[in-house]
């Protein structure tokens, strides 16, 4: 890391006189809204729209706590959506509404459609479970814990309520801590903030902040919150060289151009709780670059091209991409892939991509007209990438509008590439399901014998409630593909299709974990343990206090209490056995 003494600190101070800090009515001195209720179980907070965001007026919003809390109206924004014309190519830009509130333990919500009767309504995703009572032109439901979901009435697909229902942060830094730098309810515009080591950027609930906040070559460091960062461009929270990175629970939105964060050449980056909406050109919700160790979990992206992409070489980033766990995240791509990784890297000197997981993830729509660029999750290799170890599980896939269920394709478009793929390997998918009937046939294409796709293996594969298996009830003559719909040309090998109980391997799995690894005590931590072999379950024993490993993807992520050197024994294992390594863990 540089040494970054000689840049001066940006205080509070600094920040809120760098632009304008629009007041809010409603809201107590320390920032917390006015109207939240008293403390105990349930409680909700609500923020008002600052002066001079656009708000949309199609939904009306109230909850109330605990079904005895008196009504409190939300306020609603308006954000833009896009699609593509299939026949021109151009943008279709669409009104939308977004509305935030927090709470914890129960709440009611009450949703008045104001532009008539609603004859069906569904609140997705639909793996939730939510079923609302509808009563003319009003809708209710009751949450029991923080969720974020999509209010969809009579079948419109923009014109819907996008209502993001936040846990309540019970741990908002002082505004007056030097290391902190504090944006309260109200507008704030000026210069980009740059975030220093060991700094925490606070966006407070109410708070709308029209400035690019970025990490740059730094550690240690955060950007939390309620609030939001509105209409910037180019990439409203990048983090570059940097490591030891949290972004946590703040909304991004209305980037006229951009993503919504780069991460680029960094490593051990938790990215939690983000919510996305774009219009834009290249709309990218997040792009990893040659990074390592990133956490993206319970995000929710609804984004006019990639919501998440994985790629090496672009631009000034080289490297390879290893350790990416996606989990418990909501991806709605209007255009181009909810996931995809692969298509950019460096043909001089070739990179890889591994140990990549996608677990517990709902996607809810994917639309996108060329068929070279579909696929709800997409493995794309370009530019000389390997793409291998790649675990997708506990995948739900609603009925998109356009594209395919999945995709995988050894790549070489003249267009984005100088150079095809090197290939696809060891690609695990176990508990993928779709329900619908607008998918496209999915794609298996390796680019030759050289640049192939190998060792493929689908278990409890499942299309409209059919289990896909190379045993299952066909026509002799079918293929398996056949009956997903899906064609693998014949450069791709060893893919099976297997049932729940039918185990793909009778071996232990192989773990991949470093001997070594390192963090920073209080620090954000991304450790990734990562297997080979088809692995079921992953655990660690011996980890500092503030660490935890999920048993489901091998990511340990936290933040250790104190310093110290530790021996962790970590393991894998599946049906057939268990693999078990101690790592020495330094926390300094």
């Amino acid at each position: 890391m540089s040494d970054r003494t000689d840049r001066s600190r940006i205080s509070r101070r600094t920040v809120l006189q760098a632009g304008t800090a629009t007041a809010v009515a409603g809201y107590l001195a320390t920032g917390s809204p006015a109207s939240a209720e008293e403390a105990g179980a349930d409680r909700v907070e609500v923020h008002p729209v600052p002066d001079g965001i656009p708000q949309n007026d199609s939904f009306e919003v109230r909850v109330r706590s605990g079904r005895r809390g008196r009504w409190q109206t939300v306020g609603v924004y308006n954000t833009t959506l896009k699609t593509i014309n299939a026949a021109t190519g151009g943008d279709q830009v669409h009104q939308s509404s977004v509305a935030c509130f927090e709470f914890s333990g129960e709440v009611d919500v009450k949703i008045t459609y104001t532009k008539g009767e609603i004859d069906k309504a569904r609140i997705r995703p639909l793996s939730y479970g939510i079923e609302p009572d509808l009563d003319g032109d009003c809708l209710r439901f009751t949450l029991t814990e923080p969720r974020k979901v999509v209010v969809e009435v009579n079948d419109e697909l923009f014109d819907c309520l996008h209502l993001l229902a936040n846990p309540i942060d019970e741990d908002a830094p002082d505004p007056d801590d030097p290391d902190v730098v504090y944006f309260g309810p109200g507008v704030h515009t000026g210069e980009a903030v740059t975030v220093e080591s060991g700094q925490t950027v606070y966006i407070a609930g109410g708070a709308v902040v029209k400035r690019n906040v970025s990490f740059d070559n730094v550690e240690n460091a955060v950007l939390r919150g309620r609030g939001m960062i509105y209409g910037v461009e180019w990439g409203a929270s990048p983090i570059r060289s940097s490591r030891n990175i949290l972004v946590e629970g703040i909304t991004i939105m209305n980037n006229p151009t951009g993503n919504a964060m780069d991460i680029a050449e960094s490593e051990q980056v938790t990215v939690r709780g983000l919510s996305y909406f774009s219009s834009g050109k290249w709309g990218d919700g997040i792009d990893v670059f040659c990074s390592s160790d990133v956490l993206i979990e319970g995000a929710f992206m609804r984004s006019s091209d990639d919501c998440i992409a994985l790629y090496t070489h672009r631009s000034n980033y080289y490297g390879d991409v290893r350790n990416i766990t996606i989990r418990g995240c909501a991806l709605w791509a209007d255009v181009a892939h909810p996931i995809n990784v692969g298509t950019h890297g460096n043909t001089d000197d070739p990179e890889v991509l591994e140990n990549i997981v996608v677990s517990d993830v709902d996607i809810l729509d994917h639309r996108e007209p060329q068929m070279d660029y579909q696929g709800c999750i997409a493995l794309n290799p370009g530019d000389s990438n390997l793409v291998r170890n790649v675990r997708v599980q506990d995948v739900r896939i609603e009925d998109f509008r356009w594209g395919q269920i999945i995709h995988m394709r050894v790549a070489y478009n003249p267009k984005y590439n100088t150079s095809v793929g090197r290939g696809i390997e060891s690609v695990f998918v176990r508990n993928l399901s779709y329900t619908g009937t607008r998918a496209g046939t999915a794609l298996l294409l390796g680019y030759d014998a050289e640049h192939g796709i190998d060792d493929v293996t689908f278990q409890n594969f499942s299309v409209n409630g059919t289990v896909i298996a190379d045993d299952m009830q066909k026509p002799g003559w079918y293929r398996t593909t056949d009956m997903i719909p899906m064609h693998a040309n014949e450069h791709v090998t060893n893919l099976r299709f297997l049932k729940a109980a039918t185990a793909p391997t009778a071996e232990a799995p192989e773990l991949l974990v470093a001997e070594a690894a390192e963090s920073i005590a209080g620090a954000p931590t991304v450790l990734t343990v990562s297997a080979l072999g088809y692995p079921e379950s992953f655990a660690a024993d011996g980890l500092p206090e503030g660490l935890a490993i999920d048993a489901a993807t091998g990511v340990v992520s936290g933040a250790a209490v104190a310093a110290g050197s530790y021996d962790v024994v970590v393991s894998a294992a599946n049906s057939a056995g268990t693999s078990q390594r101690t790592v020495a863990l330094t926390v300094r």
